[in-house]
């Protein structure tokens, strides 16, 4: 297989970009026609890595791409999950080159979806092809590549609810994670949950002359910056009720199997171009990303916004909202907990009116289990050293509903970096990593297989 890797792992950079080349925003209804064809470029590359068939499923909204390869029944079967769409680019101004024209600089690709995910889930697809085309295959794959992620995955549950029998396998391999580095490689053993709401606070029924009415009139933008303060206290602990009431705390023994990942506080405050952490008093840095629920304003806006100056009293003032849960916090009961927060420390005045957006559960996947061992067997084996177990910061809503709708564990491959700009301007994935992935994904199909007779 590696002779076939170096002569083609050129040609597995030019597909790369190619499917990079499509601007796939799912939150926007002007890239519809981008979704699909992107959806059909994926099925296409599917088919040319060796998958026996490959499918386009329509949905209620963006398509769902599946494919297989069955070698023999008997063996184990191993599902793919990952998504080609991503986020939206904004703001485009920050990017230096073209999110939808991949520029390679400094041994990095930098284009939107880079590494979330299409970089990491399109590494499957070369391992699919590098294992096909020379006879390597030691268990049954299938891909579930969905194009909806990025705003919650609101039809994926109802794929997999109707098609359970086409997705049956004995466990899900997905790669929209990262590792600490090449030189200290990590495997993710568990995701934090999402609630996502919206507060709009509503003051006079038009924007006032702040000359005229300022002092007399309720301000929004005040208020709501008021009540978004009011969320945490002195040592940066959210002060909501009942937030913290389901929250499975971290044993001393898991804190300390964290702590053992390689961590330089240092460079993370340069990288970031800050001068120090900030967060929850009595966590360290790794545990308030990992193991420690948040609460996050993504956005907040209101009154005049645009060049110069405008003396208004705004009417209107507005702020989207997150938290990232752990486990046994439910995405339902926290996204209620925030809404009747918001719109019950409403002063006299104002109006408050809070909605609900995507959520989805946190998980933990066992570091006993037989996929997790396969997966880090096969990191050992390609990065001669062994990986070590983190948590996640991010959120990929759909685990839960997999786990309870197929009845089988997730493991977590990502070879992404905290630092490659997910969400964000200038998102990146240095191509030794995508060069890797494909490298060790076809030891994990072998390690599962042995591990599983």
């Amino acid at each position: 297989m590696k002779h076939f890797f170096e002569e083609n792992k050129e040609r597995f950079l030019s597909e790369l970009l190619a499917l990079l080349r499509i601007p796939s925003v799912s939150a926007s209804s002007n890239h519809k026609k981008d979704m699909i064809d992107c959806a059909e470029a994926v099925k296409n590359s599917l088919i040319a890595a060796g998958a026996d068939s490959a499918s386009v499923y329509t949905t209620k909204g963006h398509p769902i791409v599946y494919a297989e390869k069955i070698i023999d029944p008997s063996l184990p079967t191993v599902l793919v999950y990952g998504h080609y769409d991503v986020q939206p680019a904004d703001p485009l101004e920050l990017w230096e080159t073209n999110p939808f024209e991949p520029s390679i600089r400094d041994g990095k690709i930098f284009a939107r979806g880079a590494c979330d995910d299409k970089g990491q889930f399109f590494m499957h697809v070369k391992a699919l092809e590098l294992m096909t085309k020379n006879d390597a295959l030691k268990t049954n794959i299938k891909f579930c590549i969905e194009g909806e992620e990025e705003i919650g995955s609101p039809n994926l549950a109802t794929f997999v609810v109707e098609n359970k029998h086409l997705l049956a396998c004995d466990v899900i391999l997905i790669s929209d994670t990262a590792m600490i580095s090449l030189e200290n490689p990590s495997i993710a053993s568990g995701m934090r949950g999402l609630s996502y709401i919206e507060v709009e606070v509503t003051g006079p029924n038009r924007d006032l002359h702040s000359g005229v009415y300022g002092g007399a009139v309720a301000n929004p933008v005040t208020i709501l910056a008021k009540m978004i303060a009011s969320c945490h206290d002195e040592n940066n602990h959210i002060t909501i009720p009942g937030f913290y009431d389901d929250v499975l705390e971290a044993t001393s023994e898991e804190r300390a199997l964290l702590a053992k990942a390689p961590f330089d506080e240092n460079e993370y405050i340069k990288d970031l171009g800050i001068e120090t952490v900030y967060g929850e008093k009595g966590f360290s840095t790794r545990e308030r990303t990992g193991i420690r629920p948040t609460l996050e304003v993504n956005g907040i806006w209101g009154g005049y916004t645009g060049e110069g100056s405008k003396t208004v009293l705004p009417s209107k003032a507005t702020a989207k909202i997150s938290a990232r849960l752990v486990p046994n916090q439910s995405s339902q009961k926290i996204t209620s907990i925030l809404l009747n927060y918001f719109q019950k420390i409403a002063p006299k005045g104002v109006t408050v009116s809070a909605t609900e957006h995507h959520g989805g559960e946190p998980y933990l996947t066992p570091i006993d289990s037989i996929a997790y061992k396969a997966a880090a067997k096969a990191i050992e084996k390609s990065f001669g050293k062994q990986p070590v177990p983190v948590r996640e910061g991010g959120s990929i809503p759909i685990c839960s509903l997999f786990e309870k709708e197929l009845g089988v564990k997730i493991v977590f491959m990502g070879f992404g970096l905290d630092s490659d700009n997910l969400h964000s301007p200038n998102e990146k994935y240095d191509i030794a990593n995508y060069y890797k992935g494909i490298e060790t994904i076809p030891y994990f199909h072998q390690y599962f297989a042995e591990l599983s007779k």
